[in-house]
């Protein structure tokens, strides 16, 4: 049986993470025959996830550069990815998101008429500057695509919306749900001590992950506000807030939070770690995209630190509710979940829009279709 050649590219751990049980997905698979390419946009983080899920690069650029912009990134993949597609010669690329890795490469497929599948398509603010640049990246990946992997239905009428034909939609769920899924332990045991002393049955432990470009600044000084005030005001509250290696934010954060016993500034936390930490947290506040997906799969009721969502559905179902960079926002929404029991059960038990966990194989199974029509 002749197999269909596919390249996976990626560059973020974000990316790794939701690609990774689509990887393994398909080299199990006999149909296809699957090369992953590595932009490397971010290097040790995403070298973490690739260590997890025991995942080998056939290619790596290994761009990542101290103080790189998105000109850099940008150009630097379309140089160094055209030889390995026109040596390579894929008969599509599939390409997660909207990482200016996703971006580039789909460009750099379009230059050399490769098709291009697009993980996790169909995301939408409608404010092209939020999240920046990730609103444009997918929308330009949205026009470029050849198969469009929606999460959900919303992301599905979003690219109707943008006149994409219905026959090159395929309704999936995200496949960060199969990635978690496949992480949580019951019994596991964090490598950071800190987190094993933690008393999580008798506090309410809340999970904080703030790093966004647009909150820099300002924004983040109301969030960091909001979360000194949260812990003063509530003796039972212990804060994980793995920090973003970025300074601009240990700028804005340390002052209001160093000085807080019950606020655990740690570094980076990898997946495993991460995933397994918001299985046994009380609340999630955010500005993560990606969390918005994973925790209400473990139950766990997230705040949004953003202005908007890409992802509307989980604000529809409940899932996650908005609390904006607004401090006195944060405040209310935040001390309403751990004031109001019933308000928290209604969260913790809504069903999560994100899927199910199958959605590598259902993207197995598109790809299969849509290779039985071109090979005719």
């Amino acid at each position: 049986m002749k197999k269909n050649k596919i390249m996976i590219l990626f560059g973020t751990r974000p990316e790794a993470i939701k690609m990774a049980p689509l990887v393994i997905a398909l080299k199990k698979d006999p149909r296809f025959e699957t090369m992953v390419t590595l932009t490397a946009q971010h290097r040790e983080m995403l070298d973490q996830v690739l260590e997890l899920f025991a995942i080998a690069a056939d290619y790596d650029l290994n761009l990542m550069k101290p103080g790189q912009t998105l000109a850099y990134i940008t150009a630097s993949i379309l140089e160094e990815l055209k030889p390995i597609l026109e040596q390579e010669q894929p008969q599509m690329i599939l390409v997660h998101g909207d990482t200016t890795t996703a971006f580039a490469s789909a460009l750099s497929a379009f230059y050399q008429q490769i098709a291009i599948g697009h993980i996790e398509a169909g995301l939408r603010t409608k404010n092209k500057y939020s999240p920046y640049p990730e609103e444009m990246n997918r929308t330009l990946i949205g026009q470029l695509g050849d198969l469009h992997f929606a999460p959900t239905i919303g992301n599905q009428a979003n690219l109707l919306k943008e006149d994409i034909s219905p026959e090159k939609i395929v309704i999936t769920g995200n496949t960060v749900i199969d990635a978690l899924l496949m992480t949580v332990k019951v019994d596991y045991h964090f490598a950071n001590p800190v987190l094993n002393a933690i008393d999580y049955q008798n506090h309410r432990v809340i999970l904080l992950t703030c790093h966004r470009r647009e909150n820099l600044g300002q924004p983040m000084k109301q969030i960091f506000s909001a979360i000194r005030e949260l812990v003063l005001a509530n003796p039972d509250i212990e804060v994980v807030f793995p920090m973003h290696p970025n300074p601009a934010i240990a700028e804005k954060a340390l002052p209001l939070l160093k000085d807080l016993d019950r606020v655990h500034i740690l570094s980076p936390l990898d997946y495993s770690e991460i995933s397994n930490l918001m299985g046994r947290v009380y609340l999630v506040l955010t500005d993560s995209g990606g969390i918005q997906e994973e925790a209400p799969a473990l139950g766990k009721p997230v705040v949004v630190l953003r202005q908007e969502t890409e992802r509307p559905e989980a604000v529809a179902v409940g899932t996650v509710i908005m609390g904006g960079v607004d401090k006195y926002n944060i405040l209310k929404v935040t001390q309403n979940l751990l004031d109001d029991p019933a308000a928290y059960q209604v969260m913790a038990h809504a069903v999560n829009p994100y899927g199910d966990g199958k959605a590598s194989q259902r993207i197995c199974e598109a790809l299969a279709d849509y290779f039985a029509v071109e090979n005719q």
